[in-house]
């Protein structure tokens, strides 16, 4: 029996095809709605110009007194702006004075310039301004649904904007008579105004719900699918039982060699304590390894990271000028999260990685705007690097140099903490102290046992275990016998 799924039109924007659930469906016709600025002509007009780039005729109508050629200026800045397409294969016509004329007029001009070029898409930009010109809910109601008919008759798509808000488009007949509905929306976030796109209606076809993030760049309109609304190809397979480790044998040796294979760890620890060197060792081992290591770091640029490291005996210039070893610097400035982890997985699949540090968690927690997201968005996060086979390391700053609060089960976070390793600074006889434990490794052995280490111009050195203060995790800590790791005060 053959699928009664319709065929589907391909927009020429795989991120457009992706929230459409693959294409927009042969025969439909979708209106794109928004407030004045959001990107509506932009959006149609790259379906446009791509459609007849590939063959297909289109037929796009303006519905204002405005000349065409003011509206090709305005496109020409866009790469997808094409001027050897117009009288081709793009052909643009006025249906203003007809719609003066009514819609019966109207709708003939349409359909009639559809079927001489054979055009598979229409192009009305600006329903609302014949809302205005007749102002009359049954005539507009008319025009449309025959229009519709018309256009399916031929096999050709219908793209129409108009300038309305969502909720404001929900009450007026257009809503009903279409098949999809795509609303564009400008939303302030204190100082910014981030764009946004929702596929509110689209008849037939399952696509990806709720708000995505939308940008508007020289090659023109591209669109961010939320990270956990995107289908995962999961596979249900038994842990493996490797380990990553650091280069470093004594903290390697707390962890029976290293972290699991594949998990993701949250490397705790106060400001200054040492996460980003400890989070670089990682890295420069498995690219000392064979392993692809990616530094995400919001903070530090390359030079800079590379020198720190040099500074302590850690010279990773060389894996990165083999190439074995690279590190991205994203400043953290209006940072999206959905646009931030897009580039990453998309660095992380082109270059192989299997090793990937991402310095600065908290940062990437707060771009996630909507807080009811984090948790959600995390996870997946999480589980699309396991898939990836990406052993991860996430930092996150502890607020506060010594103290009681050190718990983070509340913390959207939590959920990368498959395991959790806690870096920390103590007071004990007027010195300060830099110590580390694992506290935490998901279905795997580890040592419980507190460390001191000490960074200094030879390294990282992790030492004896910690047996002479309690309270040490809290960083404030009271002396049981006389030494410190096994040093004599």
């Amino acid at each position: 029996m053959p699928s009664s799924e319709p065929s589907l039109f391909q927009s020429g924007i795989p991120s457009f095809d992706a929230l459409l659930g693959g294409g927009i469906p042969s025969r439909q016709a979708v209106i794109v709605t928004g407030t004045p600025g959001c990107g509506k002509t932009v959006l149609c007009s790259q379906v446009a110009f791509d459609a007849a780039s590939r063959g297909i005729p289109v037929v796009m109508a303006t519905v204002t007194s405005e000349p065409h050629d003011k509206l090709m200026s305005s496109l020409s800045s866009f790469s997808f702006f094409k001027p050897e397409l117009l009288g081709e294969k793009l052909f643009v016509i006025s249906a203003y004075s007809a719609l003066k004329r009514g819609p019966k007029e109207a709708r003939d001009l349409l359909l009639q310039t559809v079927r001489e070029h054979k055009a598979g898409v229409l192009f009305i930009d600006g329903l609302r301004s014949i809302r205005d010109l007749w102002s009359d809910e049954a005539r507009l109601r008319e025009f449309l649904y025959e229009l519709g008919i018309g256009l399916s008759a031929v096999n050709c798509i219908g793209l129409f904007t108009t300038e309305y808000p969502l909720d404001r488009l929900m009450g007026l007949p257009e809503a009903t008579t279409v098949d999809g509905i795509v609303a564009l929306s400008i939303q302030p976030q204190g100082a910014r105004r981030l764009r946004r796109v929702e596929v509110v209606k689209l008849r037939g076809r399952e696509h990806l719900t709720g708000e995505h993030v939308m940008t508007i760049n020289q090659g023109g309109v591209e669109f961010i699918p939320r990270l956990e609304s995107t289908p995962l190809d999961f596979h249900d397979e038994p842990p493996t039982l490797a380990r990553k480790g650091f280069g470093l044998p004594e903290l390697d040796t707390l962890m029976f060699e290293g972290l699991p294979e594949l998990s993701t760890t949250m490397l705790a620890g106060s400001m200054g304590i040492g996460k980003t060197l400890l989070a670089t060792h990682f890295v420069a081992d498995g690219a000392r390894r064979g392993e692809q290591g990616l530094f995400v770091s919001f903070f530090d640029s390359p030079a800079m990271l590379m020198a720190r490291a040099k500074r302590v005996g850690l010279d990773v210039a060389a894996l990165h000028r083999d190439g074995l070893l690279s590190f991205q610097h994203v400043p953290p400035m209006e940072l999206e999260a959905d646009l931030f982890v897009r580039d990453v997985l998309r660095k992380v699949e082109a270059l192989g990685v299997k090793r990937l540090v991402i310095d600065g968690l908290s940062e990437l927690e707060q771009s996630i705007l909507d807080p009811s997201r984090r948790r959600t968005f995390l996870a997946s996060l999480a589980m699309r690097l396991r898939i990836l086979g990406v052993t991860s390391i996430f930092t996150r700053e502890v607020p506060k140099v010594v103290g009681t609060e050190l718990d983070f089960s509340d913390a959207p976070v939590a959920i990368l903490g498959e395991n959790l390793l806690l870096l920390r600074y103590v007071e004990l006889h007027g010195r300060m102290h830099r110590i580390l434990s694992v506290l935490k490794m998901r279905d795997s052995k580890y040592a419980s046992d507190l460390r001191e280490f000490q960074i200094n111009d030879t390294g990282v050195k992790v030492l004896a275990p910690l047996r002479s203060a309690a309270g040490l995790l809290t960083g404030q800590a009271q002396p049981i016998g006389s030494t410190v790791g096994g040093a004599k005060e």
